[in-house]
């Protein structure tokens, strides 16, 4: 959990952590997540989020942060994760006393004590029924911006349904992480905003309402149970008073609707029509703001955070910087300024030779394995030449990031030099 506050010029005045393994070792995490035995469920407790949160409030109290100054609060949550309340909580949630850290009032509130998040994969059965129940998965990506996956929140709520129906009835609302963190904040149930909205497999992007036949599939009575979605710019309402009361922030301080941290990363960095970012991670991430989507098998469409009427592609590339270091250690002796020696003595293009290279199965495409071209498209075994090679990854990951991006609907313009 991170803490920045920023002043009025965006200088950044204070920032914090705290390390849910290290700082909560009672919750007995590994990466703030429990991997359970079947390897394809993962969970966080509920409570050790709120207990983080009461850890970096308290740190930044006693570093003598002035909490009087902050006009306005807003966040980021990870996306798909979701939080089941239990009936009467928004109650205990209004009238939390100052005197108790938040976590000891809520601890009775979550009918589900461990949150599916999103590294869940284990709702392979309702993924299917759901693309079955609404005409297939073109449909529902054309309904909902993706076609069903196992972390989206419809199926989790779909599994929790099916496997413990008391359970699910006992939530009388069901919070995705950053509607949950803002709800601690409100001190009453905040909505679900559009942009986190549109990665469960549940929102209509088009007219920002929930869709009854995806409802339907997953369970039953649960747009009661969700609330209505709401512009992720939203202005939610004041700070509830239990943190006027323990902390000393202004009753004025507005709380900003929360959104996922895939939407937030677009406003963060600012973007603008036209704008691709990519994140160069274990897995490569590539966001970009867009007007007119055609959401596809594979890849996202969200609405975007900035811009109610536009959207957000998202497309993620799980063979990112693992293989580029796999191939700087086998073609440049492990050593980057080899490989960008190697990249920079070869020409653009490369002389029609063209790689793809996919050591574990790969998300968009779903491929796996490396596979090798050159310039009159017959395949070339076993590898390319050192410079060859290293170009024709580098090469071979932006065209299909740019391939996979106009397949949603981007539009490459040509460079005009007077603009």
């Amino acid at each position: 959990l991170k803490v920045i506050a920023i002043d009025e010029q965006l200088r950044v005045i204070y920032e914090d952590n705290v390390h849910f393994d290290k700082d909560l070792p009672e919750f007995k995490t590994q990466g703030g997540v429990y991997i359970h035995s079947d390897r394809l469920t993962v969970t966080s407790p509920v409570l050790m989020w709120v207990k983080a949160l009461d850890m970096i409030l308290e740190k930044m109290k006693s570093s003598g942060f002035n909490f009087s100054q902050v006009r306005a609060l807003s966040g980021a949550g990870q996306q798909h994760g979701s939080v089941f309340w239990k009936k009467g909580s928004i109650q205990i949630l209004k009238n939390a006393s100052s005197e108790l850290p938040l976590h000891q009032s809520l601890k009775g509130c979550f009918s589900v004590s461990n949150s599916p998040i999103w590294m869940d994969s284990s709702t392979a059965f309702q993924c299917r029924e759901l693309e079955k129940a609404v005409g297939g998965a073109q449909h529902l990506a054309s309904v909902t911006g993706s076609r069903a996956y196992e972390r989206f929140t419809g199926n989790q709520i779909a599994k929790i349904y099916s496997q413990n129906p008391e359970v699910y009835k006992q939530a009388e609302r069901i919070s995705l992480v950053s509607g949950f963190a803002a709800s601690l904040f409100l001190g009453t149930y905040a909505p679900i905003d559009y942009s986190d909205g549109s990665g469960m497999n549940l929102l209509q992007i088009w007219e920002k309402a929930w869709s009854k036949s995806c409802l339907d599939a997953c369970a039953p009575g649960l747009e009661e149970k969700l609330g209505w979605p709401v512009p992720s710019h939203s202005v939610l309402g004041p700070i509830s008073p239990y943190y006027s009361q323990r902390y000393g922030f202004s009753p004025d301080c507005k709380i900003v609707a929360f959104t996922g941290d895939n939407p937030a990363s677009l406003a963060g960095m600012r973007l603008q029509e036209g704008d691709i970012a990519i994140s160069l991670g274990t897995s490569d991430t590539l966001f970009l703001w867009i007007q007119e989507p055609t959401p596809a098998l594979e890849g996202h469409i969200l609405c975007n955070p900035v811009d109610s009427q536009t959207y957000m592609a998202l497309l993620c590339f799980k063979n990112g910087s693992l293989m580029r270091e796999r191939i700087r250690d086998d073609c440049a002796s492990g050593s980057w300024d080899e490989f960008s020696k190697a990249l920079s003595s070869t020409v653009a293009g490369n002389s029609g030779n063209l790689g793809f290279y996919f050591d574990v199965m790969e998300i968009t495409p779903e491929a796996v394995g490396i596979h090798r071209f050159n310039r009159d498209n017959q395949k070339v075994v076993p590898r390319f030449p050192k410079e060859v090679e290293i170009r024709a990854l580098i090469e071979g990951q932006f065209m299909a990031k740019r391939i996979h991006a106009e397949k949603l609907g981007y539009k490459v313009c040509k460079y005009d030099e007077n603009y």
